[in-house]
């Protein structure tokens, strides 16, 4: 066996190595260096809420909420207790800390972000946002890997070294997250409490015992359990001279969880990604108290999530440091929209994320998806942002990533958001008028055999799809250059069968999502 192929084959499980309740796997420092390590210090924090979180619940489109509350009666908060963002945006309200952070400028809210063709199966689902990959295309690297190993291809031979003496990334728990997975190795290390260290025993040479059939495999071993214990003793001497400022909820692991960050991070810890994780969020039954929707098992995750964030945002600011760190939310998939019966929800499509920091552009990006009056059996949220287009948009205005690298990177057909505001702009971009540069309209609706959907763009590409209900795009009407003005497009849908879809329209950096209903 290659001593790469071993490297991989070891690397592809995922597993940190164990030191005494410290867990550390394979971590590398990364080009992001040449962009942020040099010329400054900011660091990504990615938080992973498992199980597909329901977005209707969490973001609730109040425009909609006569429909809403028709399609989930028995999990629907009621309208007064919301936390209202605008007038036509709330919140659960046990997310008092997130609603805080939005009126002090320091959350953004991405609409209905998931990805085409969604899958509804949890491993597969977080597979593909973990590498960024179409639903139909298995990939073995990470999008955060993927773009090391561009800048890094010889890793991870010779680290850590004097110029990159500190893990590139941290995942706080006890598995490295697919995210970091390079060519050869995982870029991601994970450790479990930064205060615990322990050194494991490099062999000897008179200590291999496996022949030498293996000798190379023992040699890559030795040398990496060198580069584990290295790495360790960095990480506890930037944990003892850190320190948090902030209060955070003492029996709650993810806020435990972003205090170890925000430590590691004062401390001096040069390490530019870290993941951190939530579970619990796969809501089939009990997601509601049944006399108190404002209750359950949703509630008290959404609790958890928005304390945690809270604290570690008030933590980042006492400790000066607030303006070096973006965060981002996000989940497999989100829920139906219809509840069961079991007072849950099953799996859906899209969900909003949120991306916070001090840096990030305070708005809410994307329309409020719109309900139907008569929603059906397995019906989901439409996506209206690939995923894909929130990270590269994070690569680009956080990292400073060239947009022709992200599109080979991610995906060809990447759209900026505009996400970041930056530290060093006063004024907020003004979100909403980049929005209704792209003008829709549709006819008949219902429609039978002939649909119109009409559109007004400046000189872009533009591409034009239907989705049935599943998230699966059923029909491409347009993917083409369209010159500025008005268009429309008359389409033959005698092949749909009855019953509800939606039409997307993709256009430059802006996206627009309508529901349809086809009848016999």
């Amino acid at each position: 066996m290659k001593r790469r192929n071993f490297l991989q084959t070891a690397s592809t499980a995922s597993l940190p190595v164990l030191l005494n309740g410290f867990n550390l796997g394979t971590v590398a420092k990364s080009s992001l260096f040449n962009y942020i390590n040099n010329d400054s210090d900011r660091v990504l924090v990615l938080i992973q809420m498992d199980g597909g979180n329901d977005g209707l619940n969490t973001v609730i489109p109040i425009d909609q909420y006569d429909n809403l509350a028709n399609a989930r009666p028995n999990l629907i908060i009621p309208q007064n207790q919301i936390l209202n963002l605008t007038p036509e945006v709330g919140l659960h309200p046990e997310m008092t800390g997130i609603k805080s952070l939005y009126e002090d400028a320091r959350i953004a809210i991405v609409q209905d972000v998931g990805y085409p063709n969604q899958n509804r199966s949890h491993f597969r689902s977080l597979d593909i946002w973990n590498t960024a990959s179409d639903a139909d295309e298995f990939l073995k690297t990470g999008w955060l890997g993927r773009y090391l190993d561009t800048e890094y291809p010889d890793y991870p031979d010779n680290y850590p070294n004097e110029t990159c003496p500190d893990p590139f990334a941290l995942t706080v728990g006890h598995i490295v997250s697919e995210t970091c997975q390079g060519i050869a190795s995982n870029f991601s290390g994970a450790v479990m409490d930064p205060f615990s260290p322990a050194n494991l025993i490099e062999a000897g040479e008179n200590e291999v015992g496996f022949g030498t059939c293996y000798a190379n495999e023992i040699n890559f071993l030795k040398e990496e359990i060198a580069k584990t214990n290295a790495y360790s003793e960095r990480i506890v001497a930037a944990a003892e001279n850190g320190t948090n400022l902030a209060e955070y909820p003492q029996s709650e692991s993810l806020a435990q969880q972003l205090k170890t960050v925000a430590l590691l991070i004062a401390g001096g810890l040069q390490t530019k990604v870290y993941i951190v994780n939530i579970g619990g969020f796969d809501t089939h039954a009990n997601q509601v108290e049944e006399d108190d929707t404002t209750s359950g098992n949703h509630a008290n995750l959404l609790r958890r999530l928005s304390n945690a964030i809270k604290a570690f945002q008030d933590d980042l600011g006492m400790l000066g440091i607030e303006e070096r760190v973006l965060g981002m939310t996000f989940s497999e998939f989100g829920r139906q929209i219809r509840s069961n019966f079991g007072l849950g929800t099953d799996h859906g499509n899209a969900a909003p994320l949120m991306v916070f920091g001090a840096c990030v552009n305070p708005s809410i990006l994307g329309d409020n998806p719109e309900i139907p009056e008569e929603v059906e059996i397995q019906e989901g949220v439409p996506m209206q942002y690939d995923f894909r287009s929130v990270y590269g948009s994070v690569l680009m205005d956080w990292f400073e990533v060239p947009e022709a690298q992200v599109r080979e990177l991610l995906y060809e057909d990447f759209q900026h958001i505009p996400i970041i505001q930056g530290c060093d702009l006063v004024d907020t971009k003004d979100i909403s008028e980049a929005q209704s540069g792209l003008d829709t309209y549709h006819y008949p609706n219902p429609f039978r055999d002939w649909l119109t959907i009409g559109f007004t763009v400046k000189t872009s590409r533009v591409r034009v799809s239907i989705y049935d209900t599943i998230g699966h795009e059923v029909k491409v009407i347009a993917d083409q250059q369209f010159l500025e003005g008005t268009h429309e497009l008359k389409i033959e849908t005698r092949d749909l069968t009855s019953g509800n879809y939606y039409y997307r329209i993709e256009s430059g950096n802006q996206v627009k999502t309508k529901p349809l209903v086809k009848v016999k």
